[in-house]
């Protein structure tokens, strides 16, 4: 962060939406608005123009969407916090986003008390999810017997050569706290409780090189 003051980026393309969001970061002590986005193009060119601490990102918005541009922002190893902030919950919202790179995921019915602490959180390098969103991807880390995506697989082949959450994320141009997701999902799948375990169980199922009994 930039001393005690968290800049923030404002990308929606309602201009109401971005005037509301300004007025509760404008009343609250300890935030700097830097400017506001209408598409996710602009958001890309003004955060590495400004460098914010915190990304308030639509995901829906002409031009780039949300998802895009997040992904866009991580290839560039910009060091902005993204935080999600839509009225969309689904699964084919919710996982992209997460995946590409995103710190949070709010919904817009988020009170004004709970967004300032999320933004601050997501300062901070922390994940913020709301609880709609926590209960939905609980609901898949649980799924029983559920094959290991492709992206999952790449972090377990890191984390068995010894990489650690950071490294992780680097090669993969995506954030920690998206690989501490893919390791809660792995996990869950293979049925264990930790890293050691995790590898140990990939090799046995032949996705780390030797081919399951």
């Amino acid at each position: 962060m930039s001393g005690t003051v968290i800049r923030v980026l404002i990308a929606d393309d309602h201009p109401i939406v971005r005037d509301g969001f300004r007025g509760v970061f404008a009343a609250e002590e300890g935030f700097e608005v830097l400017g506001e986005a209408a598409n996710g193009a602009e958001a890309v060119a003004m955060a590495k123009a400004l460098r914010p601490d915190v990304v308030l990102m639509d995901l829906r918005m002409p031009v780039m969407g949300g998802v895009e541009a997040i992904g866009e922002l991580a290839r560039a190893g910009s060091p902005a916090r993204v935080l999600v902030l839509t009225t969309f919950d689904t699964d084919q919202d919710v996982r992209p986003a997460i995946e590409a790179g995103a710190t949070g995921y709010l919904l817009k019915d988020t009170g004004r008390e709970d967004l300032v602490k999320a933004v601050r959180a997501a300062a901070r390098g922390e994940a913020v999810l709301s609880p709609a969103v926590a209960a939905r991807l609980m609901s898949q880390v649980r799924a029983p017997r559920e094959a290991l995506s492709e992206r999952e697989v790449e972090v377990l082949r890191l984390i068995a050569d010894g990489a650690s959450n950071r490294e992780a994320a680097r090669r993969l141009f995506i954030s920690e706290a998206t690989v501490k997701t893919h390791l809660l999902h792995l996990y869950a799948k293979l049925g264990v409780n930790d890293r050691a375990a995790a590898v140990a169980a990939g090799f046995r199922k032949g996705l780390l090189g030797i081919e399951e009994d």
